[in-house]
């Protein structure tokens, strides 16, 4: 089993930044059965949309046309943690921001929200203009 939870979200004004943390728990993690671990978010009434994915062997991280240029994906196995930097928030960067993982074989990182299988429960960004 593994749960996965978020931090770091809050209100914040156009033009500043924020660091959102994601711990893991459970064995899997330690047991290498994670294959990649993702950033996703989500507006009010919009999809869900992917941020970015960190392989967790190799380290190698992906970003989406969403995800280029102003956000930062990290992956720290040791702490089991990733986190992801926002710098030069604007007030639609407001959404849910979730943490992903999947143990799916196959996966690629960055097929969507379907590729993977646990989720953290979501930390709250807001952005005022």
């Amino acid at each position: 089993q593994i749960q996965l939870a978020e931090s770091g979200g809050g209100s914040v004004q156009a033009g500043g930044s924020l660091t959102l943390s994601c711990t893991t728990s459970g064995a899997a993690y330690t047991k290498k059965l994670i294959k990649y671990m993702a950033w996703f978010r989500q507006a009010p009434g919009k999809e869900r949309e992917w941020i970015a994915a960190a392989r967790t062997t190799g380290n190698t991280i992906t970003y989406g046309d969403n995800g280029q240029g102003r956000f930062t994906m990290s992956l720290d196995n040791a702490k089991k943690t990733v986190s992801l930097e926002v710098g030069d928030l604007k007030p639609e960067d407001t959404a849910t921001y979730y943490c992903a993982a999947t143990t799916r074989g196959g996966a690629t990182g960055s097929a969507g929200p379907d590729e993977y299988n646990y989720w953290g429960p979501g930390t709250q960004v807001t952005v005022s203009s």
